[in-house]
């Protein structure tokens, strides 16, 4: 593996990052490097190197090792998600709704930036996995569609 030089900044900026979700570890990847911080136990921030493959979370079940079930759409990002464009609106979707492909289902904020999520392909929504304002990890599922 070539020689990876680590990004101290990008290190500060994924701890803010953990500190502002509430989230425990976080990964950030380009290529075949990987940087992955990660808060112990004791609170202290533990940053690793260049990591051969993602690995699945600590105490990673079956389910994580099955990946993703039919339809889902996953977290593209680490973040918080919203299902409605701000406090007391509807949310974009719910149970049942039919989507088009392209159409928003829920925002992932992200460095204080909001990502929307958009449907991957026309469907009909059968579950909303994620709560409102619940942190997230990259590839966790979202929503279901059909």
């Amino acid at each position: 593996m070539a020689e990876f030089d680590v990004n101290e900044a990008m290190v500060r900026k994924l701890a803010e990052l953990l500190d502002e979700t509430g989230l425990t570890e976080i990964e950030y990847k380009v290529g075949e490097h990987a940087v992955r911080v990660s808060r112990a136990a004791s609170g202290q921030l533990v940053a690793s190197g260049p990591l051969p493959a993602m690995t699945a979370p600590a105490g990673g079940a079956a389910a994580a090792d099955a990946g993703p079930r039919n339809g889902a759409v996953t977290a593209p990002m680490v973040g918080v998600v919203y299902l409605s464009s701000e406090p007391g609106s509807p949310p974009f979707v719910k149970p049942g709704d039919t989507v088009s492909e392209g159409q928003t289902l829920l925002l992932i904020e992200a460095m204080k930036t909001f990502n929307p999520v958009r449907a991957p392909r026309a469907g009909k929504v059968v579950e909303i996995v994620v709560p409102d304002k619940s942190p997230v990890e990259f590839g966790e599922e979202l929503v279901i569609l059909e």
